[in-house]
């Protein structure tokens, strides 16, 4: 299929241009979710904290288990705890199986900013169909589970992005 770009068209991208677009769809995204979540109340959730916080699940997490889930160091997720409590995303309470350790937990406020990230995101797939077509949104997400593999799907994105 022919591309227009600055009017000419091409068969085919630039090899280098898949992973920019990919990404820049998803900045994109997640650029424009957290411009609605600071509307919403949470001007102060960044987007690693996203991450975070599904890396907390709903039973919580120690900052070890936390960590090892976003692939960063005990000590890395233990600061962003710290950032997460300090704005009243997460609290740290004992863990009933263990006295010794600290469970890391989602506050109502941290519910509150998963809650309305999910429903963020439906909205703007919901724009994406508008725009494209339902069925080639849907296939463009076909198409990409077709090719990512199974265990692509984590939450050490932004380690990843350091390493």
């Amino acid at each position: 299929m022919a591309e227009r770009r600055g009017g000419a068209a091409r068969e085919d991208g630039a090899g280098f241009e898949l992973p920019l677009l990919l990404f820049a769809g998803f900045r994109s995204l997640i650029d424009e979710l957290h411009r609605d979540l600071a509307e919403q109340g949470h001007a102060d959730v960044r987007p690693a904290y996203g991450y975070a916080l599904q890396a907390v699940g709903r039973d919580g997490a120690t900052a070890s288990e936390i960590g090892r889930r976003l692939g960063v160091s005990k000590q890395a997720a233990g600061k962003t705890v710290e950032r997460l409590e300090g704005l009243g995303y997460v609290e740290r309470v004992d863990d009933p199986r263990d006295g010794r350790r600290k469970l890391v937990r989602l506050t109502a406020r941290g519910v509150d900013v998963l809650v309305r990230s999910a429903e963020g995101f439906d909205r703007l797939r919901a724009r994406w169909a508008e725009a494209l077509g339902a069925d080639r949104v849907r296939a463009m997400e076909d198409d990409l589970r077709a090719m990512v593999p199974a265990d692509a799907l984590r939450l050490d994105a932004p380690g990843w992005f350091n390493d």
